[in-house]
């Protein structure tokens, strides 16, 4: 599937949920809701997926965590925060750089209207 098409449904996904809870909740409750309306749509979700830290030659197990994979190819990483700052969107370029990934969406849920907490990268 077409990397732009799995971000078009996961945004319509994410709306979906926003719309039915609001702003306000933790991150994990978010979480929980957008993979359970990504599987509807019958998308490849892993959870809490363990992300090592490489080093050099060295693999580190850091404690790092992707929020969301989706068809093993876009990261998402959830945030319920006033703004997303700079340190956020370094994180998830970290994350998709880590993961050799090419497309990421950095969702925060904390706002109005959920088309203006969502930005998307690639690299």
């Amino acid at each position: 599937m077409d990397k732009y098409i799995i971000t078009d449904k996961i945004i319509g996904c994410a709306i979906e949920v926003h719309r039915n809870l609001g702003p306000g909740l933790l991150e994990s409750a978010y979480e929980e809701c957008l993979s359970y309306e990504l599987h509807k749509k019958e998308l490849f979700v892993e959870r809490q997926l363990p992300l090592p830290v490489i080093y050099k030659e060295i693999n580190m197990e850091c404690g790092y965590k992707i929020d969301l994979l989706v068809e093993k190819t876009v990261i998402i990483e959830l945030k319920s925060v006033d703004e997303i700052i700079p340190v956020h969107r370094a994180q998830i370029l970290t994350y998709m750089k880590f993961a050799k990934k090419p497309i990421g969406l950095l969702i925060n849920f904390n706002v109005k209207i959920l088309k203006n907490g969502i930005q998307r990268f690639a690299l």
